[in-house]
């Protein structure tokens, strides 16, 4: 299996997207606005969406995709892309985007008996099956019902956190886990602490003793940096006493397990 970073910032400026992982070639895993990143050809063959959270910054290119890859996938006779996401994530798209004042109802064209898109709730602690990859839901502790994901492969699973804060419970799960990549946020310098804290994010005082809980070296990545906090928040995360091996998230990584 392979991951390719597309988006991967909490906010957009030159040369920052928003957050989105794509799964081989046909999975993608939030849909930030690094979804735009992808060509024709590579939206009409995803199959997929799995959404942490209902917050734009994460779902802003569902709407955009159903739209670009219609035409396309009616002429091939493809089915609806199914976007997986909690019931309360999924009601909120339904409310406030595919509601025929934001965006058309996607759900329901272009007919109400093949639409675009479908929509399929899943639990947290489910684990989906998609093809031959097992992707199970995990805790995570957010302003709005919000989860993470853990892909499992045979040499070890590759985990994103999700927008979280402080979340004992996802710790519990992991240390049962052999992790080949943790994609975990941290959204604000310790100058921003108690923005960090209120808003239900990390920054680095946070994120030391979240990593503490992790045994053995494990290959962290930070995303959800926001443009020009960078440099702060690495240089803080580069100071924290840990085994952990630590860089900043690219656009454009791939990670292979």
């Amino acid at each position: 299996m392979k991951i390719r970073v597309l988006g991967c910032s909490g906010a957009i400026a030159a040369g920052f997207k928003t957050t989105a992982f794509l799964l081989d070639d046909d999975v993608l895993i939030d849909a930030g606005t690094g979804v735009g990143d992808l060509s024709l050809q590579e939206l009409v063959r995803i199959d997929h969406v799995l959404v942490s959270h209902s917050h734009l910054d994460h779902i802003l290119s569902i709407p955009l995709l159903a739209d670009t890859v219609l035409r396309e996938r009616e002429a091939a006779g493809r089915p609806p892309i199914q976007v997986h996401a909690l019931p309360e994530t999924l009601q909120a798209m339904r409310q406030h985007i595919f509601n025929g004042v934001i965006w058309p109802d996607f759900t329901r064209l272009p007919s109400p008996e093949r639409p675009v898109l479908s929509l399929h709730p899943f639990e947290l602690g489910q684990t989906l099956t998609l093809g031959s990859r097992e992707i199970e839901v995990l805790t995570a502790a957010h302003t709005v019902p919000a989860v993470g994901f853990a892909v499992h492969g045979a040499q070890g699973s590759w985990v994103f956190t999700g927008d979280t804060g402080p979340n004992p419970a996802l710790w519990q799960r992991l240390a049962s886990l052999s992790i080949a990549h943790l994609v975990i946020e941290t959204a604000f310098g310790d100058d921003e602490a108690q923005l960090a804290r209120v808003s239900r994010h990390h920054c680095p005082a946070s994120l030391g003793p979240e990593l503490a809980q992790l045994t053995g070296s494990v290959a962290v990545h930070i995303t959800h940096i926001k443009p020009g906090e960078g440099r702060a928040v690495m240089g803080a995360v580069a100071a924290l006493q840990t085994p952990h091996r630590i860089r900043a998230l690219q656009a454009g990584d791939l990670m292979e397990f």
